[in-house]
């Protein structure tokens, strides 16, 4: 293999291409490179606004750790990734932080392998060295930026090896904005391989059975109990609650796509949604949270699935008493605003409202979709401001602007949030951790919402406790109060400018 067959030899001129080049140079190195076609369709999948800048979009963990965060969470699947070795320490730190209980698989390159071509051939000797039935039914191969940048072609690996299945994607950070897009990307891959086997002939069967009663395949993670409840809501109508996707075994893929509708629970699976449409599935939208969300999705899930009306009329008549009731006895008092990166936040939103709470906004790192239509048409009939791909700066800034009496968002939000003294959770391991559907979810953030504010006066007294000891680079206690030095920064940014000036003109060359 010559350096010209397979790589990209530019990418890794000069000090090389790596996590430090700007997007715009990674993502013309990899459309040179033959990756053209991936990055165009995951600019369908994933839009972000025409001409946005780095704080233009949302600033997000390495999209990469959706992807591995999938694989990892499989039973029988070993996930190996192509990188910088930073990159991979650091996405194999996340994961084992995250609770991950097996080893990441990693193959290392340098630039002379990068260049030769000999990074995919470590790649694809690796990958037969691991495709052990006895213990793998997949292997998935996840290049990240430098690989994807340099063009490495895992869609020429063997599709299967010894009965393994092998799945190679592309999940670079100037490709897919966020790491709840990239679950998509493997989540939707999977689906597309396991409809290939279920066309084709007989799969195996789901490890609990098949279900006797039409099923629900619900699309997006969710609280473990949230399953159960939603299973409860459909049992009235003679449905079950099938698999959840991203799936914990192969075999459940097949199971997924064998149902009678699909729940996109979460909205921005676009490619999961596109593998679910190809299969002739119906795609319903939005989720049953709260009363009126419950409502309108038996409604929804009755209608796509050909329930007689009377059965459906039989299970909101069943359920949306008890969530009502189950509302009314937990009530939340006070302004919250929203924002996060998961892809539920609209639905946190509206769970919120029903509760009682005022939620003036709303911020989602993710897309707007047909899927969350209903969620958007619900809150914006309310007043409430919804922003797709939100920045950190919008998240903060409606912090600022609205002062509520709990902010829930992302760690940097949470920080601010606190430092202008206002309580404030952290959405993934705060609200997340939660039950959201039906019944269960019905009053389960009140507790821990209704906690955090009454912790207003504990701010306070840290603010009056902790003031006078200044701000960003001037806090601490001196001896002598430090002096500003304005030539300093002036001379400091005269250098950025020209520095960034030289890196424009060669690029021009």
């Amino acid at each position: 293999m010559g350096a010209n067959d397979l790589p990209n030899p530019a990418a890794v001129e000069g000090d090389g291409l790596g996590c430090h080049s700007g997007k715009a140079q990674m993502l013309a190195a990899a459309q040179s490179a033959g990756k053209s076609e991936t990055l165009e369709q995951y600019a369908r999948d994933y839009p972000l606004p025409e001409g946005a800048g780095p704080h233009e979009q949302p600033q997000s963990m390495c999209p990469a750790f959706g992807s591995l965060r999938v694989g990892l969470r499989m039973r029988r699947t070993h996930t190996i990734l192509s990188g910088s070795a930073c990159c991979v320490y650091g996405l194999t730190f996340t994961s084992h932080f995250y609770g991950a209980r097996r080893s990441v698989g990693y193959v290392p390159f340098n630039s002379e392998t990068l260049v030769t071509g000999k990074l995919f051939e470590d790649i694809r000797d690796t990958v037969h060295a691991q495709a052990d039935p006895a213990k793998y039914d997949a292997i998935v191969i996840i290049n990240l930026c430098v690989p994807t940048a340099s063009g490495v072609p895992l869609q020429l690996l063997p599709k299967d090896i010894n009965g393994v299945r092998i799945i190679g994607i592309d999940v670079p950070g100037f490709g897919v904005p966020t790491h709840a897009e990239a679950k998509d990307v493997l989540a939707g891959a999977m689906l597309r391989y396991a409809r290939g086997e279920a066309e084709a002939g007989p799969v195996s069967a789901p490890r609990n059975g098949v279900s006797d009663k039409p099923t629900v395949t619900l699309l997006g993670e969710m609280f473990p109990a949230d399953p159960v409840g939603i299973g409860m809501l459909l049992e009235p109508m003679g449905l079950a609650c099938g698999p959840v996707v991203p799936t914990r075994e192969w075999r459940e893929l097949y199971a997924a796509l064998d149902c009678a509708a699909v729940a996109a629970i979460h909205p921005f699976y676009t490619a999961s949604v596109r593998e679910f449409e190809a299969a002739g599935r119906v795609i319903v939208p939005s989720a049953p949270v709260g009363h009126d969300g419950t409502e309108a999705w038996l409604q929804a899930i009755g209608q796509a699935t050909h329930v007689p009306q009377a059965q459906i009329d039989a299970a909101k008549n069943q359920w949306l008493p008890a969530i009502k009731a189950a509302l009314a006895r937990t009530p939340i008092k006070g302004r919250v605003t929203v924002s996060g990166y998961e892809g539920s936040e609209l639905l946190v939103a509206r769970l919120l409202i029903e509760s009682g709470a005022d939620v003036p906004y709303v911020g989602t790192a993710c897309p707007k979709t047909a899927w969350s239509a209903p969620d958007l048409e619900w809150l914006a009939a309310r007043g409430v401001r919804v922003q797709y791909r939100a920045t950190l700066e919008q998240d903060i800034e409606a912090v600022r602007e609205f002062r509520p009496d709990l902010a829930i968002g992302t760690t940097p939000v949470v920080q601010a949030a606190k430092q202008a003294a206002i309580p404030a959770l952290y959405f993934t391991n705060l609200i997340s951790a939660r039950p959201l559907m039906g019944v269960m979810g019905a009053g389960s953030l009140a507790q821990v919402i209704n906690a955090a504010i009454a912790n207003k006066a504990r701010f306070d007294r840290m603010r009056d406790f902790f003031g006078g000891v200044g701000d960003g680079d001037r806090s601490g206690v001196w001896e002598d109060v430090p002096q500003e030095h304005p030539e300093f920064r002036a001379d400091t940014r005269r250098q950025v400018i020209k520095l960034l000036k030289k890196r424009k003109a060669e690029e021009m060359i």
